[in-house]
């Protein structure tokens, strides 16, 4: 491991890597039974695991029915936890394990959470299923308030009771709460309760048994309530060992973390199965921050905190963050989801149009088009409005200004998109205008500078206002959601417009959205052009073409690749992470296309004009918001234009001392 990977984990960066198991088991045998919980254990400790969750009764097997009333079984369950204890010291492991207890002469379903050699904590099940070929009241008694607060356990005084919550001493922010399977299927989980109280990572030790569907059901049940209780949910089943006199249990084991599924076990299987993943404590933190209904939930009194020591280990197999992670967070992988993703947000545009031009009584549009990615795809979506309202297409104005640095290929590209799309085209060149400017101004030419870039945008923006108020019509925005993060939009320029129909979409999905158009909305001749611009260079077209008349400008090279901004924007406006879990995250699923200097670097270009461009944002016009990330200063982003960048280019610098 890298001195980079070694600094990234003595920081953990709100990282908690926990295993699911469910173990091979044999009915009453609690030796082979520990044994088996002791080896997967070790397994688990090998790949950097701090905490296991073992499925309910797992000491003894759920399915032991009337033997539950032997109190040899009972005492051998007793002491197969002492033993799990001391593994546990020995591999500075914590786990969940379940096994019966007998208190004051009521047997109770409970799980046990150990660590560091101790018996931490009992936490009995709430609620017992007594239907179909459940009958767990034959046995046991319902967990409540009326239990003793503590017990004398395998030589130990362990906390007892419904109340427990366990609190990381190496992480506060890591908060364990403990249900047990039919708990999560009531009406109200005592995982709810447990969250409210400050519960990030709930555990439910499982014995539920195979049936059709039943599985779909699991999946979606434990997915949602990680989800309700903005918490990473771990949930491990019993498994093939159990008894097959009348049920088959199949080892579910799940990982979720606020509505995504992490990992997921093979079910059926006849030996140990283990998932393993990283939930992201400092994540769920956030999302609880900024969660309104959670901070305003009544304050959930009386539950006690139990500390805990949680390894934090030197040494983590690979990859270094054992969770689902992806280059494009925008753009789903899978190319059904992705489609589907596609469509949904195209009818957010047109439908935001729609009603924009709806509550103005306009029928008229203008926008510039460039033949490039984020013209074209506001030239759909005004089509599809248009079709959506009955109005003619031939009242959308689109409006082609060659200046001094538009290719045949970009030109070319926008006059047949808009030929065949149906609607009017105009072109009006803009060369002779920006250069009586530059008269005005007493600019010279020669001088590529930002004057000559911004005076040619703001021209077109002039162009496209003065149109659209000859017409009666409003002037549809063209730039994009990256854009507007990165401040690569000239102020006052194609910074404006009436109805900013692209304000939500990030340049990496901007170009799915036009090819998903080109293979489901639109056919022949237009899904061609479509095509061709989907492959265009991304430019702005300021600068003059070099003698070959081949580009001079293209974007990704002066501000740095899209696909590096979206990944960067995504985790810093969504996430709201710091600059280092940004770069050690962005280097680890950008560890084959880029080095850790190339990504700093265009992580420093990102925060420099991330904050230094807000001014922008501040004015931005009216757009529709598409996904969990927008930057209305109406919405979802209020941040001062002034704001200091100083703590977080701190950290760069840091971090770039440690890389040089």
């Amino acid at each position: 491991m890298d001195h980079l990977n070694r600094l990234f984990v003595r920081r953990s960066l709100g990282y908690v890597r926990v295993a699911s198991i469910s173990p091979a088991l044999r009915v009453a045998d609690v030796d082979y039974n520990v044994d088996q919980i002791a080896l997967a254990l070790k397994q688990a400790q090998a790949q950097g695991v701090q905490l296991a969750i073992f499925p309910e009764l797992c000491i003894t097997a759920y399915s032991c029915a009337d033997l539950f009333y032997q109190r040899r079984l009972l005492d051998a369950a007793i002491e197969g936890l002492r033993r799990v204890a001391e593994e546990s010291a020995r591999l500075f492991i914590s786990c969940v394990v379940g096994l019966p207890v007998l208190v004051r002469g009521r047997l109770y379903n409970c799980a046990a959470l150990v660590s560091a050699g101790r018996i931490v904590g009992i936490v009995p099940k709430t609620y017992l299923p007594t239907t179909g070929e459940f009958y767990e009241q034959r046995w046991f008694t319902p967990g409540d308030r009326s239990l003793p607060p503590t017990l004398e356990l395998a030589g130990q005084p362990t906390a007892l009771g419904i109340d427990l919550l366990f609190v990381a001493e190496e992480m506060p922010a890591c908060v364990v709460g403990i249900e047990i399977c039919e708990d999560l299927w009531a009406v109200e989980p005592p995982s709810g309760r447990l969250a409210l109280a400050g519960a990030t990572l709930l555990v439910n030790p499982s014995a539920s048994n195979e049936l059709l569907g039943k599985a779909d059901y699991r999946r979606d049940l434990v997915r949602q309530q990680s989800a309700r209780c903005l918490a990473a949910y771990i949930y491990a089943g019993a498994g093939n060992g159990e008894s097959t006199t009348d049920v088959v249990y199949g080892g579910h084991c799940l990982i979720a973390e606020n509505g995504q599924l992490l990992a997921e076990s093979e079910r059926f299987q006849m030996d140990t199965q283990m998932i393993v993943a990283d939930v992201d404590i400092e994540r769920l933190e956030h999302e609880r921050l900024k969660n309104s209904p959670f901070s305003q939930a009544s304050n959930v009194a009386g539950l006690r905190c139990i500390p805990f020591s949680l390894a934090l280990t030197e040494q983590p197999a690979a990859p270094l963050v054992n969770r689902p992670l992806s280059r494009t967070p925008f753009v789903p992988a899978d190319p059904a989801r992705r489609a589907e993703h596609c469509r949904e947000i195209f009818n957010i545009q047109t439908m935001g149009l729609v009603k924009r031009l709806h509550h103005t009584g306009a029928s008229r549009v203008t926008l510039g088009i460039s033949g490039g990615l984020d013209s074209t795809l506001a030239l759909l979506v005004c089509v599809r409005a248009f079709d959506r309202l009955g109005l003619n297409r031939t009242d959308i104005m689109a409006i082609t200004m060659p200046g001094f640095g538009t290719t045949v290929r970009t030109r070319n590209n926008a006059e047949r998109l808009a030929q065949e799309l149906g609607v009017t085209l105009r072109t009006i060149p803009i060369a002779a205008s920006v250069r009586q400017h530059f008269q005005d101004i007493g600019h010279d030419e020669a001088v590529h500078d930002v004057t000559y870039e911004n005076a040619q945008a703001r021209e077109r923006t002039q162009i496209l206002m003065d149109v659209a108020n000859q017409i009666g019509g409003l002037v549809v925005g063209t730039g994009d959601l990256s854009e507007a993060a990165l401040g690569w939009m000239t102020f006052n320029g194609d910074h404006m417009s009436m109805y900013h129909v692209n304000a939500g979409v990030p340049k990496t999905l901007v170009r799915y959205l036009v090819s998903w158009c080109a293979e489901e909305v639109f056919t022949g001749a237009i899904a061609d052009v479509l095509r061709d611009i989907v492959e265009t260079p991304i430019t702005p077209e300021l600068l003059p073409l070099r003698e070959d008349e081949q580009l001079a400008q293209k974007t990704e090279e002066a501000i740095g690749p899209y696909e590096l901004h979206d990944f960067f924007l995504f985790q810093v406006v969504r996430h709201q992470f710091a600059p280092l879990k940004v770069f050690f995250l962005a280097r680890q699923v950008f560890a084959d296309v880029y080095d850790d200097k190339t990504i700093l670097h265009w992580l420093e270009v990102f925060y420099r004009r991330f904050f230094a461009q807000q001014f922008k944002r501040s004015s931005m016009p009216d757009g529709p918001k598409v996904g969990s990330v927008a930057l209305s200063p109406r919405g979802d982003w209020r941040m001062p234009s002034d704001a200091s960048s100083a703590l977080w280019t701190a950290q760069l610098t840091w971090l770039s001392e440690r890389i040089s």
